[in-house]
């Protein structure tokens, strides 16, 4: 007898419907697998003949051929070990009456028919979904992840046995619900970090304001406890919250990297990445042999950290510039090319030279070569890219032991977000969200200047030898800063206030 069961593998970010194919046939007792697929997959052969022992029931000594179509998608995981198991039963006619029209099955197989959690179940069921598929039958471990996708029944499974009384109608177990808003409004309801917590540095923290009401990159340099750290770590806390659709997004990527569990089954947060310096290249942007997302794909939507940024290799911090201009990252295998999106902020931090304490001279003992070598490690294409630069001192005890109240990030962030509500009016429509997306090619669309702006760009652009991309980036920063005022058009007290942030000790050391 030949019956197909549908299950799901992922391609990158792109789901695709796996038909799996069984035949069962007279002959002599022979379980083949074909369809271009991996090791594991293969293995599934013996954890299902085991499993299906241990709850009573045995293969037929019947000829099984079993085929995962389509043969040009290489197949990997353990994903396939449920809807394989089903198909054979069927095939078999070892359960009959089974329902198998328009259901989706996955997960992996335990020796004692426990259904195990697997990765990618999130975009597997929203393209299902789009695909007509009415039901689909994935891990408990999975279960949360997959009702976040609505318009289609989702049930959690623990064991085969569950699976059989289902599909067999013995079973009376009800699709999962997910009130989604109410998981949101609980998660954003409370802020661990406030700004009100770090005294002085006022102008640090406007630039985290800057940066974070337009998606700006932003790169603040200064000595140890100037509090780099402090704002970085706050900056998520004052964008604004996530939509149903940026955290869809951002949970399809963890889902597929295998960091969605039932406890955390997506995600309702802007993440906050923080790699040590000692990361490799790979683990930034994804890799292996089959390529699972890396730091910057799990920071898309979100915040990338980078601490002591020249510390980091120069290769690593070398491949953060196309994903910085272009949002995704490609990886080349010898079988595909994937692509994951990787839409970061990237805020980092430096000391102005190895010791840390230059320009104090009574610390630091670096000579200007040393702090020139130091900085350089931050090549200029990648300084070129940081829309805001900031330099930041030392605090001084007078603002240590200042009593008068420090602004909170409740008070930035309601600005960011009257700055965010004119983006999106603005860019309805586009495919723009904020105004560090806008391409070269609408700057003067959107960044319109007033009267007598033009010139103080124009001196701005000649004293501080801007490229081109610096200009283009100047210009969306100073949109921002008119969009936190509620301005319309770009005046020249915002481009001046933009150009404060293209200065970096380097420049100024070469200068």
């Amino acid at each position: 007898m030949y019956t197909n069961i549908i299950s799901g593998a992922m391609k990158g970010m792109e789901a695709v419907l796996i038909q799996v194919e069984v035949d069962a046939s007279f002959g002599l007792p022979v379980f083949d697998m074909v369809g271009n697929m991996s090791g594991e997959v293969k293995e599934a052969r013996e954890r299902i003949r085991i499993a299906l022992k241990n709850i009573g029931m045995q293969i037929p000594n019947l000829r099984l051929t079993v085929n995962l179509s389509p043969a040009r998608l290489r197949k990997e995981g353990t994903a396939f070990d449920l809807p394989i198991a089903i198909g054979v039963l069927v095939a078999a006619e070892s359960i009959s009456a089974v329902e198998l029209d328009n259901v989706l099955l996955i997960g992996e197989l335990g020796l004692n028919g426990e259904i195990k959690g697997v990765k990618g179940i999130l975009p597997i069921v929203k393209h299902a979904k789009e695909c007509g598929l009415k039901r689909v039958l994935v891990p408990r471990e999975n279960v949360k992840e997959g009702a976040f996708i609505r318009g289609i029944e989702v049930y959690g499974v623990a064991h085969i046995q569950e699976v059989i009384d289902i599909l067999t109608g013995k079973s009376s177990a009800q699709p999962y619900l997910l009130d989604v808003e109410r998981v949101f409004a609980e998660f954003h309801s409370s802020q661990e970090r406030d700004f009100k917590e770090i005294q002085g540095q006022y102008m640090a923290k406007r630039a985290a304001e800057i940066a974070a009401a337009g998606f700006h990159h932003l790169l603040l340099i200064g000595p140890p406890g100037a509090g780099k750290t402090m704002i970085a770590r706050r900056i998520p806390g004052i964008m604004p919250p996530l939509s149903l659709e940026e955290s869809m997004e951002i949970s399809a990527v963890y889902s597929v990297a295998g960091k969605l569990d039932s406890m955390q089954s997506f995600i309702t947060r802007r993440p906050f990445l923080y790699p040590h310096h000692t990361i490799s290249e790979s683990a930034m942007v994804g890799g292996g042999r089959v390529p699972r997302p890396g730091i910057i794909s799990l920071a898309h939507r979100a915040v990338l950290f980078l601490d002591e940024f020249p510390e980091f290799q120069r290769n690593v911090i070398e491949v953060l510039r196309q994903p910085m201009e272009d949002k995704v990252v490609q990886i080349a295998r010898s079988q595909a090319v994937y692509t994951y999106p990787a839409d970061f902020m990237l805020v980092a931090a430096s000391n102005p030279c190895p010791c840390g304490y230059f320009p104090d001279r009574n610390k630091c003992k670096c000579t200007e070569q040393d702090i020139l070598k130091y900085l350089g490690k931050i090549s200029g294409p990648i300084l070129d890219r940081m829309d805001l630069c900031c330099e930041m001192r030392a605090i001084n005890i007078e603002e240590l032991q200042s009593e008068s109240g420090e602004e909170d990030s409740e008070s930035i962030r309601n600005r960011v977000l009257q700055a965010v509500e004119i983006q999106t009016k603005r860019f309805r429509g586009t495919g723009y969200r904020f105004n560090g997306d806008i391409s070269p090619r609408d700057i003067k669309k959107y960044c319109r200047l007033e009267e007598g702006a033009e010139t103080v760009l124009h001196k701005l652009y000649e004293k501080l030898k801007l490229s081109a991309r610096s200009y283009h980036r100047l210009l969306k920063v100073s949109r921002t800063i008119a969009d936190l005022e509620g301005c319309a058009l770009i005046s020249g007290k915002h481009i001046k206030e933009a150009a404060c942030y293209r200065m970096t000790i380097l420049e100024e050391l070469e200068g």
